[in-house]
């Protein structure tokens, strides 16, 4: 039996998400006694698929086909399903991200596989095989108990540490038959943006709120971002007012993020917010109100106006950057 890993690659690249997924199987199977087996679909090179082992896959099955050239969720999920039953997987792991939400419940309709979506921690339990996911916006946790034969995890981001380790994993190449009727999504057309962090793949995220006062004091909040690599967020009321692009807005109705480093300036921390940045690995609050919600979620604080705390923030990261 196996823990089948399906890691997603961006232009042939794997991100600390695909890592964090074989880190968390990895620690499974020492318990299990299970080995692990990443699949990789599309154009990856030997090497980058030999990092998949330096995080803990014992094997790793790497599928090119053309009609998988595109993401397609029909595709993707028939070519994870005859990969796990290929290999007697009992546990199959994803990211909760918008592929794992569209490939993984219809692998579970295929294998007759209960999911356990968002899961946030190792099992809890094997027998019962019980996991532990964030509930009410992240003010609690669930016990979900999945009972079929074979599982399904969703992993959340940022719910794992990335494991390094020794493992020479042996390379298979497959190729598998895919009816063609499945690959129903074409790509007319690929616009990228350039020269911007994508804020779901930024590891830091400043952020600000109606604290902020005027789209016009936003300049600092900006700079503290560029100089720590990371990207600008904002809630909602600040882009329901155009003062940032909507793209920006985190929160329940807004883009969902798990950073390592979360800086929420003037934000208040409703729970709508919180929502959406509670998976947050820390979070830094500025806010002139000692009693905002926001500093309860907040691993650090600080009590003071914006526009007074931001330059003094941004001298003292000029200076450590010296």
């Amino acid at each position: 039996m196996s823990i089948l890993v399906f890691t997603e690659n961006w232009e042939g690249k794997f991100k600390k998400l695909s890592y964090e997924l074989v880190s968390w199987a990895a620690a499974v199977a020492k318990t299990t006694g299970n080995e692990v087996v990443a699949l990789s679909i599309g154009n990856v090179d030997d090497a980058e698929l030999k990092t998949l082992g330096d995080h803990g896959a014992n094997k790793i099955i790497s599928i090119k086909n053309d009609a998988l050239s595109t993401l397609d969720s029909q595709a993707y999920a028939n070519a994870v399903a005859l990969t796990a039953t290929d290999t007697g997987a009992k546990i199959i792991v994803m990211a909760n991200n918008n592929t794992g939400k569209a490939v993984a419940p219809r692998v579970s309709v295929r294998l007759k596989a209960g999911i356990g979506a968002d899961v946030s921690r190792l099992p809890l339990s094997f027998e019962p095989f019980t996991v532990c996911k964030r509930a009410y916006s992240g003010n609690a946790f669930a016990h979900l108990v999945i009972k079929s034969d074979i599982k399904i995890v969703t992993l959340a981001r940022n719910s794992f540490d990335i494991v390094s380790t020794e493992n020479n994993a042996v390379i298979e190449n497959k190729t598998i038959e895919l009816d063609g009727s499945l690959a129903k999504t074409a790509v007319n057309g690929v616009e990228k943006q350039s020269g911007k962090l994508l804020l779901t793949d930024a590891d830091i995220v400043v952020s600000g709120g109606r604290g902020m006062k005027s789209p016009d004091n936003w300049a600092p909040l900006v700079e503290l971002a560029d100089l720590l690599g990371g990207a600008t967020a904002c809630s909602r009321p600040v882009s329901d007012e155009n003062w940032r692009p909507h793209n920006e807005h985190t929160g329940q109705t807004g883009k969902i993020i798990a950073p390592n480093l979360y800086i929420a300036v003037g934000i208040s921390g409703a729970t709508q917010h919180l929502a959406g940045i509670s998976a947050s690995k820390y979070i830094v609050a500025i806010n002139s109100d000692k009693d905002a919600p926001i500093f309860e979620a907040a691993q650090y604080g600080i009590v003071g106006d914006a526009a007074k705390v931001l330059p003094k923030l941004v001298e003292a990261v000029k200076e450590v950057r010296k």
